[in-house]
């Protein structure tokens, strides 16, 4: 740093050396003093913080540019310093180091990550020696516990990690799946080492080089080679924990009660995180079925682990999704658990109603059990907020809410009878971002019925067809229906059909496109479906198996009967994913359809990776692509066959509709080195349980010579640098 002759007299400058320097320079009016000396640096062993530079090779220096202009003239080279410390002159020699060695210039992608060596900069800010493999971008399976920046890897697997090449021999030897300690340091603070078990993960994206091109001005691309296979999985037997007997029979619920971990490698269908954590009850031992909140499974692209007796962890596979209700079935193979006392749940007979006492048994936030005895306060339909961003969120369900505030220190359990049955699901529900930028989440319980439909064809090894109407539907109560048109008849018969609660439901949202909202319109109240006065959210259910039903509604004052069809909904949710300029695209999920009044194309635009072309050019999550340089792309076929016409680095004119129905037209620049075009499709065949179809071409032929080794960037992992927020008022 420059210090003024003052500062440097008060550092212990001779008053000859400051004669001398202000004879030799009039205009001085201060000198050089060494700020930080990195530790194991060239210096290190002769300089000191707060020592004042003189002279080197016998040349008075006092500012930077001739001290930079020397030291360049003397890379590799020995060059003697002379600087005064505490009074006393000191003449060192000293080896100048090249900084393109310390400047680091490639990297590695892994698992979504990407890792570098720590580079001089970093190093000097924090005073660290140079030295260590730096994550650059945490993600994936190097997204690690605590600050969101500046990690530094010490060991993987038990093996010390000193540049960047340990690190690749390592990881190469390392099979896919493989669950290893990986110790850890934060660059900000050095005194702290933490360890975290990561699984390896292989399979979602490429373990490739990156290394930095002077002449192209392109950063090249070499594949460090296929994963190797997955070791078998082992089966264990373990022993579930003994708690107190006081707990009561609830406390045999644990050894029904499981740990599920989600990894996304892929941000879809506007979910925003990329890992999930929370409980899940086994329903079915024998079949390894598992239910699980949405919260925590909400779509079908990612790692499933399913942890046992928190000793054992074992791979989980997503079964179903409802499409409405905030549930999803995932299982296990029950030959990976041994002889473990895994049980399926034993259910209830008995309905919750309000005032009956209950057993909460979930996990705190410690992740310990608890069993404790409560009362419901209420059970009532709830209406969950809905997001900006459209993505999934319960809807049409009866809400169970509890007597004890620690029920909402757990994200996910059960709720028991005095018998340890088992009557209701503890869940937590996604609901809106607050204006915090926080994402609020809910949590309620759900009646254990409720999964029924769904799980009973899963425990014949059938999958469940189940058909929708496709509306979302919320109660009001007498007082409003009356205003609103209904008559002193229909209100006796809601008072005869359920006297404790005397309410009817309205259509509050319709879902575009489906075959209910040609018939049905939002603001519709539901009197009677097939005869039978609608007072109760369960009665609904009648749709799941009939293709129409004959309802009475009563519109505008006017009461009418229609017959509504229903569709068949699949539970496997979103299938195919195309990504293009960096930007994710999809056919509309059910929480758009169910947000949107209109549908200008089946083009969705999800999410968008931070630093592409999309990102750099405006396109915005939640935007539909009508056309591509004047094309339409009514759906995702389309947007393909016209994509693969734009020539690389050229400029595209996309025709794009905001998701409050207001067109722009944007010009983004495609970019095939780094963002390629490339497309995803479920296939059950494959052991995640999707496939990518390759790379897409583009009529430009310079694409593949200016890549060396595997070819364009894998861009399927979003990890945690993804765009998910669009701009909806």
């Amino acid at each position: 740093m420059y210090r003024p002759f003052d500062e440097t007299r008060r550092l212990g400058l001779g008053q000859e050396t400051e004669a001398l320097i202000r004879t030799t320079f009039p205009d001085e009016i201060g000198m050089l003093v060494a700020e930080t000396v990195l530790p194991k640096g060239p210096a290190s062993d002769c300089l000191e913080e707060g020592d004042i530079l003189v002279s080197i090779n016998g040349e008075l220096i006092t500012k930077f540019v001739p001290l930079e202009d020397c030291l360049d003239r003397n890379v590799g080279n020995e060059i003697e310093i002379v600087a005064e410390r505490g009074g006393e002159r000191r003449t060192f020699k000293v080896k100048v180091q090249n900084l393109h060695s310390i400047t680091p210039d490639r990297y590695v992608e892994i698992g979504g990550a990407k890792l570098n060596n720590l580079s001089y900069q970093l190093a000097r800010s924090f005073c660290v020696p140079v030295s260590g493999v730096y994550v650059s971008e945490p993600s994936g399976m190097f997204r690690f516990e605590g600050p969101d920046r500046g990690w530094l890897i010490s060991s993987i697997d038990n093996k010390p990690i000193h540049n960047l090449d340990d690190f690749v021999e390592v990881m190469q030897g390392i099979p896919d799946r493989e669950r290893i300690p990986v110790v850890y340091y934060s660059i900000a603070d050095v005194h702290t080492t933490s360890v975290a078990v990561v699984q390896v993960e292989r399979h979602w994206s490429r373990f490739r080089l990156a290394v930095r091109n002077d002449k192209t001005g392109l950063w090249d691309f070499t594949n460090l080679g296929a994963p190797l296979p997955p070791k078998p999985i082992v089966p264990s037997t373990v022993k579930f924990l003994e708690l107190d007997e006081s707990l009561g029979p609830a406390k045999e619920l644990f050894s029904s009660m499981v740990k599920v971990s989600y990894y996304m490698p892929c941000r879809i269908d506007g979910f925003p995180k990329s890992r999930k954590h929370g409980s899940g009850l086994v329903v079915d031992a024998e079949r390894g079925l598992i239910v699980v909140s949405r919260n925590i499974v909400p779509f079908a692209m990612g790692d499933l682990s399913i942890t046992i007796a928190d000793s054992i962890i074992v791979p989980g596979k997503v079964m179903y999704l409802h499409p409405t209700h905030n549930f999803a079935i995932v299982s296990y193979d029950p030959k990976h658990v041994g002889d473990t006392p895994i049980r399926s749940a034993t259910i209830s007979p008995i309905n919750l109603v309000q005032g009956h006492h209950v057993s909460l048994v979930a996990f705190n936030h410690n992740q310990r059990p608890i069993c404790l005895r409560t009362v419901v306060t209420d059970i009532t339909s709830v209406t969950v907020p809905h997001n900006a961003t459209p993505r999934f969120r319960g809807i049409n369900l009866d809400a169970i809410t509890l007597d004890t505030p620690l029920a909402q220190q757990c994200s996910s359990g059960v709720l028991a009878d005095s018998e340890g049955r088992v009557q209701g699901l503890w869940l937590s529900y996604l609901g809106e971002r607050n204006n915090s930028g926080r994402d609020n989440e809910y949590h309620l319980g759900l009646h254990i019925s409720t999964i029924y439909p769904a799980l009973r064809p899963m425990q014949q090894g059938l999958y469940p067809k189940l058909r929708n109407l496709n509306i979302e539907i919320m109660p009001i109560h007498m007082a409003q229906a009356r205003h609103m048109g209904l008559s002193d008849e229909w209100v006796k018969k809601v008072e005869i059909a359920n006297p404790s609660r005397h309410h009817i439901f309205m259509i509050r949202r319709t879902e575009t496109g489906s075959l209910s909202a040609s018939i049905l319109q939002e603001l519709d109240l539901i009197l009677s479906i097939n005869g039978k006065v609608m007072t109760r959210m369960y009665e609904f259910d009648v749709q799941y198996d009939a293709k129409e039903l004959d309802m009475v509604v009563l519109r505008k004052k006017v009461e009418m009967e229609v017959t509504v069809p229903t569709e068949e909904v699949d539970g496997n949710g979103t299938s195919r994913l195309v990504i293009w300029a960096g930007a994710m695209m999809h056919e509309p999920h059910k929480a758009v359809l169910q947000q949107s009044k209109t549908l200008p194309s089946r083009v969705y635009v999800s999410a968008r990776s931070k630093g592409s072309p999309s990102y750099m050019y405006g396109m915005v999550p939640t935007m539909w692509i009508t056309h591509i340089n004047g094309t339409p792309t009514p759906d995702l076929d389309a947007l393909l066959k016209a994509v693969k016409q734009c020539p690389d680095n050229s400029y595209v004119r996309v025709k794009t509709m905001s998701f409050d129905m207001i067109p722009t037209v944007l010009s983004v620049k495609t970019n095939m080195h780094y963002w390629p075009t490339a497309e995803m499709v479920r296939d059950d065949k494959e052991e995640s349980g999707w496939r990518k179809v390759a790379d897409l071409p583009t009529p430009a032929k310079e694409v593949a010579a200016a890549t060396t080794g595997d070819g364009p960037a894998d861009v399927l992992v979003g990890g945690d640098e993804v765009d998910m927020e669009g701009e909806v008022a």
